[in-house]
């Protein structure tokens, strides 16, 4: 179609990925982004500390997809389309080289988000695309041919305006047949306001599990103890599984800290029966088995009231039992949440039931494409969100 034009709502990740995508595939088209702010790609500006976690080095889609707690089957037909080769393939095509790190978070060499933010604008001018900053969409309504948006005509639209912390920011597509999931914030961390716990802020551990009692939510990974309570990606990690079950008990609840990561009972007494055999004569603070940080490890000791100069080999029944308790299943009351950084992830949105993801457009109102955190898909941290609107912007661009 020569005369094709293309709105797309949102000015972030995914709303520029799908306009490059409908333009690459479709160069004719005249294709608008349409962003309500002042600001574009606002949270690429932030993401991973203002490196920008592009993606994860997780190739295979099938390994991929289990880091979606939400949505996960359905972008299983998405990333076989656009997969994780592809996004780097595109950035390094346009110069943007990408390199991986330790936890296989990857990040553009120059470690700055702005190198993912300049190549995405000089995509956009290169191309022709017409960005309008400022620009809210009061209404959309749909016509035979297409879509009236404010009065302006176009033949299809591509929604890619993001969560939304309220129901509220979904009326416009509740009003055109969607259903709407309920939005709840997804990666938070954990406030402890009553816990000692806060004084140790900034000591982490390499590989903690953390289960919330009640429930079956259970993982694992680095800890960081904050101000505030406790972070770091095993605390990320569980508030995005346990997102909507989290939030109906309004954020109170019990987190049991493994600080040995999965290391089971009848084996930690083992490890120390051994090690206080070696190392008898020596006072419990001044040598600590278990590689913790210091101050975590004295903090322990006084929490369930071990003296820490006392020699190993003095170390009573009671006292043991006490310190593998405290080691393995040491508890934490948690009282409220905090949005992790600036990066506001909700679980929610469209229903994904009116979404054919071969295509992204919306089965209750052809014409209508979605792409991004605007559907009810979210991933856990570690650059599984942007991936999942690269791969859905350039699906939603195609315009199938």
């Amino acid at each position: 179609m020569s005369n094709l034009k293309v709105a797309v709502i949102g000015g972030g990740a995914a709303g520029f990925f799908a306009a490059i995508s409908a333009k690459s595939h479709h160069p004719k088209a005249q294709v608008q982004i349409f962003e309500k702010t002042s600001k574009l790609l606002a949270k690429v500006k932030v993401s991973g500390g203002g490196r920008c976690n592009v993606t994860h080095a997780c190739p295979k889609p099938a390994e991929l997809i289990k880091f979606y707690p939400r949505g996960s089957k359905k972008l299983r037909k998405v990333f076989d389309q656009f997969s994780v080769n592809d996004t780097i393939n595109w950035y390094e095509s346009r110069g943007v080289e990408l390199k991986t790190e330790a936890d296989n978070r990857m990040f553009p060499v120059t470690d700055s988000s702005q190198t993912i933010i300049d190549c995405l604008m000089a995509e956009s001018k290169r191309l022709g695309i017409q960005i309008n900053l400022n620009t809210a969409i009061r209404q959309i309504e749909k016509t035979d041919a297409g879509f009236s948006l404010d009065g302006t005509f176009f033949n299809k639209v591509i929604v890619a305006t993001g969560g939304s912390p309220k129901l509220a920011g979904f009326e416009w597509l509740q009003k055109l047949g969607h259903t709407i999931e309920s939005p709840v914030p997804s990666l938070f961390t954990f406030n402890m306001p009553k816990e000692p716990v806060k004084a140790l802020m900034g000591v982490s551990v390499p590989n903690a599990t953390v289960k919330v009692l009640g429930t079956k939510l259970v993982q694992s990974g680095p800890l960081l103890i904050t101000h505030w309570g406790m972070s770091g990606p095993a605390i990320l990690k569980t508030s995005a599984w346990g997102a909507r079950e989290l939030a109906e008990n309004n954020y109170h609840f019990t987190a049991q800290i493994n600080w040995l990561a999965d290391k089971k009972e009848e084996a930690l007494r083992e490890e120390l029966s051994h090690f206080i055999a070696e190392n008898g004569k020596r006072q419990i603070k001044n040598k600590n088995p278990f590689g913790l940080p210091q101050r975590l490890w004295d903090f322990l000791l006084e929490k369930v009231e071990i003296s820490a100069i006392k020699p190993w080999m003095e170390l009573g029944k009671k006292d043991k039992n006490r310190l593998v308790n405290v080691l393995i299943n040491d508890q934490y009351q948690v009282a409220g949440k905090t949005t992790f950084k600036e990066e506001f992830v909700t679980c929610g949105g469209v229903s994904l039931n009116q979404v054919d993801f071969k295509s992204m457009q919306s089965t209750v109102c052809p014409g209508l494409y979605f792409a991004g955190e605007v559907l009810d898909v979210d991933g856990v941290t570690g650059g599984f969100n942007f991936q999942a609107a690269w791969s859905t912007g350039f699906m939603a661009g195609r315009l199938l």
